[in-house]
């Protein structure tokens, strides 16, 4: 007697069809879906053992205690105290004498170049080349003057901020919003600087300007324009334009007066830090 055909019941279709191809709705596979199920429970325990859940002001700490921020903080206190020793060294020598020692010089200057890229790169640039309104470091046309022990204090005390007393001051009169100057004499003064400095200028207007110049810029600026960097005085003479040295740009100058203002670092850096990067500035070439 012959057995009777079985036949395997069909699959249900999920309804999706394209081409004539249709998609069955088989079940899955027993090890997949034991699979999916661990990994439930695995992150469902991960997220009770570690932080995991925002909550308004942090997260949940988790049951293991774990911080991030915590190894950050462990590893900064380990590297901070196998740097106690040089660092000490660095806050207590002789700025003339970190140079001497190339062990200290070479910790100064690496140390000098993260914190440049970290608390000075956003004004002067990575490279320390600077922008319009913040100074060239690489150069020799310092303001405050670019020793060591210059680059140190300026660092140190700021330019102009307001809260140190110690700050670099000086300031620019405002000639023309102030009213000492009409605007005639501003213009005339405006191509004597550009005379003075090598650039095209109207000659006419320049010799006017020399007077005015005279009686109202020599004071800082020095008879000749050269300047004065103990004041924060710019030497008129050269091509090194803090602003810019075309005319709109010394109208405005004039004008309007510049007044840069540099934070003040000596409460918020160490003092071996501020000397490391005074180290790097002045290691750049510029200053003397």
């Amino acid at each position: 007697m012959a057995h009777p055909k079985t036949t395997k019941p069909e699959v249900p279709s999920t309804g999706h069809e394209w081409d004539g191809i249709r998609e069955y709705d088989n079940p899955l596979p027993r090890w997949w879906l034991w699979t999916f199920y661990a990994t439930i429970v695995w992150g469902i325990g991960y997220t009770v053992a570690f932080p995991a859940w925002p909550m308004i002001s942090g997260a949940t700490a988790g049951l293991l205690g774990y911080s991030t921020r915590g190894e950050v903080a462990a590893e900064i206190e380990r590297v901070a105290q196998a740097n106690a020793g040089i660092e000490g060294r660095l806050a207590s020598v002789d700025l003339a004498a970190i140079a001497d020692d190339p062990a200290l010089s070479g910790f100064a200057q690496n140390a000098g170049a993260s914190i440049f890229a970290n608390t000075c790169a956003q004004c002067h640039g990575a490279g320390a080349g600077g922008a319009k309104g913040y100074p060239n470091l690489l150069d020799n046309d310092w303001l405050w003057g670019g020793s060591l022990e210059d680059i140190h204090t300026t660092v140190t005390h700021g330019i102009r901020n307001g809260t140190d007393p110690e700050a670099r001051y000086s300031a620019m009169p405002a000639f023309g919003r102030d009213g000492l100057l009409e605007r005639p004499q501003v213009a005339a003064v405006v191509q004597y600087v550009r005379q003075i400095s090598g650039q095209e200028a109207d000659a006419a207007l320049a010799a006017e300007g020399a007077a005015v110049f005279a009686d109202n810029c020599t004071a800082c600026h020095a008879e000749d324009g050269t300047g004065d960097r103990a004041q924060g005085a710019p030497d008129l003479t050269d091509a090194i334009w803090l602003y810019g040295g075309d005319v709109a740009t010394l109208t405005e100058t004039v004008s309007g007066a510049r007044f840069g203002v540099m934070p003040s670092w000596g409460d918020r850096l160490s003092e071996a830090e501020i000397r490391a990067v005074a180290s790097y500035v002045h290691a750049l070439g510029g200053g003397e």
